[in-house]
Order: structure tokens, then sequence, then C-alpha cells
């Protein structure tokens, strides 16, 4: 299964990253494909490409703030979760995505 996801806190630092990490680590064990767009401090990095969202089967927004440019994730399945949700328990996450998708 191939997802997405962006990380966002308020202070946009640590957190932001340390959920990313986690997503990426538990999909990758889990058989999944994952890309994570982070929103922090330094603005967006590892952007999503359109293609990319096009193509994903869901969007996880792992974030304790709003998304950046919403607009690209029109149309798709989006899962929404608090940043301390996916540090914590990203596989409980990625366990309900796949659920929900039947993936």
């Amino acid at each position: 299964m191939k997802l997405v996801a962006v990380t966002a806190c308020p202070t946009g630092i640590a957190h932001t990253y340390m959920a990313a990490e986690q997503l990426e680590r538990v999909a990758k064990k889990m058989g999944f494909s994952i890309k994570v767009e982070t929103q922090g401090a330094m603005g967006i990095e590892n952007e999503l490409e359109q293609d990319e969202i096009n193509e994903a089967a869901a969007v996880i927004f792992a974030v304790g703030i709003t998304v950046q440019k919403p607009e690209r994730f029109e149309g798709k399945k989006i899962f929404e979760f608090s940043v301390q949700e996916a540090i914590k328990n990203a596989e409980a996450i990625l366990n309900k995505v796949k659920e929900e998708i039947g993936g």
C-alpha cells in the first residue's frame, strides 16, 4: 500500500521529525510505501509531489497545526492524528488506515 503523510507541530522542531521517523520506520516494517512531508520551523521539507499524492491510497496528517497547502489533498481519504499519537503509536495509526481502506 502506498501512503503519503504530513507531520507538523506548533513549534515545528523535534516532534515534527520524530513523528515522521516513526511513521517511516513502522510503515517499512509493515511493508507499506510512505513518503512523509514535514512542515516545521524550516518550512515545508520533503514536499510531496502532486503525482505522489494522487497515487497514494490514503493521506495521514500527524499534526498539531493547520496543514499548509491543504488543497493538494482534495478528494483524498485523509486520516488525522496528533503528532504525539504518531510518535507513540504509529503502528496503530497504520493499522487503522489499512483496516479502513482495505489494504
